[in-house]
């Protein structure tokens, strides 16, 4: 029998289905096959700590947003987006990008994801120019490719914490830095922080490199206005954005001269999405996370729950 909350979130899944769909399609557009070979784990495996922070949308979104402001605030990684790409006209295909990576990457088969990292790396290795301080930058830059990792790895998992319904045990959040440096290192970073203790530590080191700019201004405006559909009453761009905010760490908070206004703002948003999560998880229960648990045999329930 249906239980009482499948019942409520019902009228509310297959609007939720359909946008996601839309606006994130799954598999990078069908270049990745999540299906075959049968029993081939991939690059992390279904008892990964990776496979289930991944598998929560509602973290993973907010938290490529919170990622997107956190690395505006980095002018050698800004010079690059600012020269290199049509960020205000496409702010939502750089998202659909960055959640076609994270999931094959995940999710695919071993030959499959280790495709999509030789494939940005080509890519990478074409973005080079010169910041506006005069100091020369390269997308494959080491330096570069582990703030970018660690901004995004440190936003998912916030986002994961906050909305996922789902505590993590002890030495949950180590296993997954040190599992997604993986990714990182492929790439080409170095030096990659593998715990959560690490990960603190890097921040703190870094924040001598960052600034808030106008080039940052500029494009937290345009994300401010990305056209970012969503389908259930109630839910808004403005809260994807504002809870995507909340994941944001103090000194970010402070450096990015976020108003008491705007954080009061993230903490509502924060609740709202929190409240609205679990329909989402109703509404992609045959997803990428499930394909990829159907491939290795086992259900996709393990990934809502920890070994």
């Amino acid at each position: 029998m249906p239980s009482p909350w499948n019942l409520l979130a019902l009228p509310a899944r297959e609007p939720i289905r359909r946008w996601v769909l839309s606006a994130f399609p799954r598999g990078g557009g069908g270049h990745v096959d999540y299906d075959l070979p049968l029993g081939e784990p991939g690059l992390f495996g279904p008892h990964s700590a990776t496979w289930r922070v991944h598998a929560d949308f509602p973290g993973m979104l907010a938290g490529g947003l919170a990622a997107l402001m956190l690395q505006t605030l980095h002018p050698l990684a800004l010079a690059g987006v600012w020269d290199h790409s049509n960020f205000r006209d496409d702010l939502i295909g750089r998202l659909r990008r960055t959640t076609s990576f994270v999931s094959g990457t995940t999710y695919a088969p071993t030959g499959g994801a280790l495709a999509l990292i030789e494939r940005v790396k080509s890519i990478h290795a074409q973005v080079r120019g010169t910041a506006e301080d005069g100091r020369p930058y390269a997308a494959d830059d080491p330096h570069l490719l582990t703030w970018v990792h660690v901004t995004e790895a440190y936003s998912f998992l916030q986002g994961y914490r906050r909305y996922s319904h789902i505590a993590m045990p002890a030495g949950a959040a180590d296993r997954y830095y040190d599992e997604v440096r993986r990714i990182a290192e492929a790439l080409g970073a170095r030096d990659v922080p593998a715990s959560e203790a690490q990960v603190q530590a890097y921040f703190r080191r870094l924040q001598a490199e960052l600034a808030f700019s106008e080039r940052s201004r500029v494009v937290l405006d345009v994300l401010s206005r990305v056209r970012l559909p969503v389908p259930v009453a109630g839910l808004s761009r403005d809260v994807f954005l504002q809870a995507g905010a909340a994941l944001l760490p103090p000194w970010a908070d402070a450096l990015l001269g976020r108003s008491p206004l705007q954080r009061a703002q993230s903490r509502v948003a924060a609740r709202a999405l929190w409240s609205v999560a679990p329909i989402f998880r109703h509404a992609l229960h045959d997803g990428i996370a499930s394909r990829a648990c159907a491939r290795m045999g086992v259900s996709v329930e393990i990934l809502q729950r920890w070994d």
